[in-house]
């Protein structure tokens, strides 16, 4: 009996993965394709962990010279065996990925990408005793990957040069031109944006690739691929021959991402085709081309977690794999109308916006209409067509993606209550002074000011949950209260219990949403079920003597909030 095939969590190695048992979907038709539409120089744009690593790989492991055919036995590239014969393994290759070029200060970014280009270097060892360079071309190359005390020696102008000369000397040596494969590009720009030496670093890293791709003549062909297509006049400057394959692209639309019938496929192979709609719920969505995509890396992880508990849930993998810094900027610069289209977005409506391909990192706040275009290219956001005047119709793809902004949402809305401090001591005090009023008024306040829900968005619970995490964030302002929440009491679990120290007092707070719009009815409720339940039971337990119960309803914007009887 075959041994069923291991979930790639993590594995971008296309070696790996065909020799170790990886389950493989098969993206080996790009190979044909990238041959068929001819570019000396191409860029593909697609979000973080949309498998552009794991076919680089595969191209890597296709073209270079030395290459281990039967890797593609079996794949669909082994096919066409006019192409293999004329292709495979016929190539030096280059390859480089930059995700890890990084650093607090530009130095050690650039000591990073040297190490990097020396490590590729020393691949070909076999150039400095090679008999068709000359006595000049071996120094050079050696000059490449020299250590001194175990460290790189290159200085910044060989830097520059480096991938070009390697290129120059591995087609000497070869007598056959090179392909270039550069994986996330604009790594090193976006971290040097973040860490303040962004001219620097845009100036290597276009002397480096003016170098290494413009009028080489040992190049075959190049490719990129990374999340945003920067600006050509930022680094790409008298790249006449560069063709860009963004998300918006038809071409190549399949073949970064997994398509519906692809995920099918998995879940069928694993015995998990029950899990289908919530895969898609929680990780399609996105609109690459003409095509749907799942987000691969959300895929494989939740089918690694199935495989071995057929009880686990979506979880927010892909948001989760990074800071998300770029949509807590874009909460940070909301004016009242982008709040308002946040909001029509969480609803699950779409929106119309202009989207710019072109931009620099340092461009990037300079406008809010430049952050939606970045929430677009970096999978945050996707499209749904075009109107007669150009503008692209975004939604939020799925609940993966939409449960990230309202996590965001309620960050700011912390961080911003927090400010003032005056206001948020007369909120909290108001709830043990029994003066529902002021809390409906206060409360009422932060609700206009901050990014709500709309009644459309998602299930009555989802909507209680929004309300309860703004009221509990603005209720921990108080260090010396103890606030639970959903804490089990009596016979069963109450929204929020607060002990306060003070005359041993405990609050019991019940919060509903009104679909309705009927607030006074939904409190009346929300007291109801702290009776029914035995809430209090709870604080009694601990030790608290007064007890006080509030209702609260909220609907959109609005609340109302009506405090119950004191026990006899």
């Amino acid at each position: 009996m075959a041994m069923v095939k291991k979930t790639p969590v993590g594995i971008d190695s296309f070696e790996k993965v065909r020799k170790h048992g990886f389950y493989y979907i098969d993206k080996t038709n790009l190979i044909e394709q990238i041959l068929s539409n001819w570019g000396e120089i191409n860029l593909f744009t697609r979000p973080r962990r949309f498998g552009k690593t794991l076919n680089m790989s595969m191209l890597k492991s296709f073209f270079e010279i030395g290459t281990d055919a039967s890797l593609f036995d079996g794949l669909y590239i082994s096919k066409n065996k006019e192409l293999c014969e004329e292709y495979m393994g016929k190539y030096p290759v280059i390859c480089l990925t930059l995700k890890g070029v990084d650093g607090l200060c530009f130095e050690d970014a650039k000591y990073r990408l040297t190490e990097l280009i020396g490590l590729e270097a020393e691949r070909f060892d076999f150039l400095a005793q090679s008999e068709k360079l000359s006595e000049n071309e071996i120094r050079r190359y050696k000059s490449i990957i020299a250590l001194h005390n175990g460290m790189n020696t290159m200085d910044e102008n060989q830097l520059i040069s480096s991938v070009q000369v390697l290129s120059q000397l591995l087609c000497k040596h070869f007598g056959q031109k090179v392909i270039i494969l550069i994986d996330e590009y604009d790594v090193p720009l976006d971290k040097a944006f973040l860490n303040g030496y962004y001219k620097e670093m845009v100036s290597l890293i276009r002397g480096l690739f003016g170098q290494a791709l413009k009028s080489n003549d040992s190049l075959q062909f190049a490719i990129l691929t990374g999340c945003l297509r920067v600006s050509k006049e930022s680094i790409f400057t008298g790249l006449n021959n560069f063709k860009v394959l963004s998300i918006m692209d038809t071409r190549f639309d399949e073949h970064f991402g997994f398509t519906d019938s692809e995920v099918r496929e998995m879940l069928d192979y694993y015995g998990l085709s029950s899990h289908l709609t919530e895969i898609k719920e929680w990780y399609n969505g996105y609109r690459f081309g003409n095509a749907d995509i799942y987000c691969p890396w959300d895929v494989i992880n939740y089918i690694d977690e199935l495989r071995f508990d057929e009880n686990a849930r979506p979880k927010d993998y892909w948001s989760n794999s990074s800071g998300n810094a770029i949509v807590r900027r874009f909460i940070d610069k909301a004016d009242t109308r982008t709040k308002d289209e946040i909001e029509r977005l969480i609803s699950g409506e779409c929106i119309e916006k202009e989207i710019s391909q072109e931009l620099t990192y340092d461009e990037l706040d300079n406008s809010i209409e430049n952050l939606w275009s970045v929430l677009f290219t970096t999978g945050y956001l996707t499209q749904h067509g075009c109107t007669q005047n150009g503008k692209y119709r975004l939604s939020i793809p799925n609940r993966e993606i939409r449960n990230l902004f309202i996590k965001k949402i309620k960050e700011w809305f912390s961080d911003t209550s927090k400010k003032d401090g005056t206001k948020l001591e007369e909120f909290c005090n108001a709830f043990f002074e029994k003066n529902p009023e002021r809390i409906e008024q206060l409360f009422g306040d932060y609700l206009w000011n901050t990014i709500s829900i709309r009644d459309t968005a998602v299930p009555k619970e989802k909507k209680e949950n929004f309300y309860h995490g703004i009221l509990l964030g603005l209720l921990g302002y108080k260090e010396n209260w103890l606030t639970k929440s959903n804490a089990e009491s009596g016979i069963g679990y109450s929204d929020i219990l607060v002990e306060i120290p003070d005359n041993r007092t405990g609050v019991v707070i019940e919060l509903k949403y009104a679909e309705d719009g009927d607030m006074e009815a939904a409190c009346d409720r929300a007291l109801e079920q702290i009776e029914e339940k035995r809430y209090v039971d709870k604080l009694k337990q601990d030790g608290m003597r007064n007890f006080i119960k509030y209702g609260i309803a909220c609907y959109k914007k609005d609340c109302k909030v009506v405090c119950g009887k004191a026990d006899a």
